[in-house]
């Protein structure tokens, strides 16, 4: 009747009647040991073997139906006359002692085939070691480390690169790329993973995903005959240009560049395969020499965009702060924010970088030689899963700010006045508290002492 929802009195009366039809049925069921509705008949019922129980509670408080009691130290007491049989405390059971005698998880076979523990063949081989003088570095324990690629020697592919033979890997050995924007590109330019190589799949999935890689590879081969850089910045046709008589052999680039474009001879002089280059400007940041060098993208060219910014004089009370910030997820994050009327602190200034791992250390010293009072990069996000577009250009950045150290000393600022954060494109509404908080900051720390010099 209206206990169980409004309703007028004669479908009052005929409620009833099916209520008390149904308990006449409970009974009759009950008494035969049967469970009720939803699986009217069963006669099983959930047998414990409580010796192993741990008092988790897990199936007391699961069961819908309130089956089980407890007693004071926590054991679950079944009472099965209101059970359904429906297995929810089996599922809930982490010692798993609950089991039906038709219905339980232990299961008598002859092979058990397991379908998710694929690897690519790719990943059978012994991990490419460093040569003696990478290791001789690493004794230094005082100098921070640049993160380091995993390439396993399949004899696969067998390259001719200077990085390793075969593709970086990831963790369990497939090659690696960017999941989300590029799946199909690794990190050697032309070579597309396809199929169980690139992830786990079966057959159907394995023919489409080739499908793909394929399409990939020609899009490859008509732009690279025309000069051109492929993803993600497709359709570029700059270079990186070298001024080679101020090189010192420091291997930075070679060492630091995702996409194995530079060799380098037996003194170390690097040694650029265009082809392979993406346009990504990682190398122009790793030389402390700045001789690498874009037609539209350079040191000088965004030191010149550093020193037309207007610095307030100290008495105006305005902390001028300037945002390196990544052009891929961190700019249309920014562009996001901006549509949404988002509103932040108008004294920032915006500087674009092809990707944030093309920071280089003078820009900073620039930036606060000329009284710039604070220092914000935002790229995208690193670690397990990145979303920079360039793999490691992110992760890069913030290993040279563990470096910063030594200019902060040099001009005796505080290490407050650099930030480095990691920003998804989704994560726009976020940019006004970042930039507000930074800017309390630098009202916190002070204007720079620099201003006005």
């Amino acid at each position: 009747g209206c206990v169980r929802q409004p309703m007028d009195g004669l479908m009052a009366v005929d409620d009833a009647t099916g209520a008390a039809l149904k308990a006449i049925q409970c009974v009759e069921m009950t008494s035969r040991g049967e469970a009720v509705h939803p699986r009217a008949g069963d006669i099983t019922y959930p047998d414990l073997f409580l010796q192993r129980c741990t008092q988790c509670k897990r199936c007391t408080e699961e069961c819908p139906f309130g089956m089980y009691d407890e007693d004071e130290k926590g054991t679950a007491l079944p009472n099965p006359t209101r059970g359904r049989r429906c297995g929810i405390c089996m599922g809930s059971c982490p010692e798993r002692i609950i089991s039906f005698k038709d219905f339980s998880i232990e299961i008598k076979a002859d092979m058990v085939v397991l379908v998710t523990g694929m690897v690519p063949a790719t990943a059978f081989g012994e991990v490419v070691e460093l040569t003696s003088e990478e290791e001789e570095k690493k004794k230094d324990a005082d100098a921070p480390e640049p993160p380091s690629d995993q390439v396993i020697k399949s004899n696969i592919l067998n390259l001719t690169y200077r990085q390793g033979p075969e593709l970086p890997a990831l963790k369990y050995g497939f090659p690696d790329s960017h999941y989300v924007c590029f799946p199909y590109e690794s990190r050697r330019t032309g070579i597309y993973p396809a199929g169980c190589v690139r992830q786990p799949m079966e057959g159907l999935m394995a023919v489409d995903d080739a499908t793909g890689a394929a399409l990939k590879a020609i899009q490859c081969v008509e732009m690279a005959s025309r000069g051109e850089a492929v993803h993600p910045r497709a359709g570029d046709i700059t270079y990186p240009d070298l001024f080679l008589q101020r090189c010192t052999q420091c291997k930075r680039c070679t060492e630091e560049c995702p996409f194995g474009m530079y060799d380098e001879d037996e003194k170390g002089t690097p040694l650029p395969n265009p082809t392979r280059c993406r346009r990504c400007g990682i190398c122009m940041g790793s030389c402390p020499e700045r001789i690498i060098s874009f037609k539209d993208f350079s040191i000088d060219i965004v030191g010149s965009m550093v020193k037309a910014i207007e610095v307030p004089e100290e008495d105006e009370e305005k902390p001028r702060v300037v945002c390196f910030i990544c052009e891929n997820d961190a700019y249309p994050a920014l562009d996001l924010a901006g549509i949404n009327h988002l509103q932040y602190s108008p004294y920032v200034r915006f500087i674009p970088l092809r990707c944030l791992g093309d920071i280089n250390l003078v820009w900073i010293a620039d930036c606060l030689s000329k009284g710039i009072d604070g220092i914000f990069l935002i790229g995208c996000k690193y670690g397990d899963d990145y979303q920079c577009h360039f793999m490691k250009g992110s992760e890069l950045a913030d290993y040279r700010m563990g470096k910063i150290q030594e200019t902060l000393d040099r001009l005796v600022l505080e290490s407050e006045r650099i930030r480095v954060h990691q920003l998804a494109i989704n994560e726009y509404g976020q940019i006004p508290d970042l930039l507000n908080e930074f800017m309390e900051k630098m009202e916190e720390v002070g204007p720079n002492p620099y201003k006005g010099w």
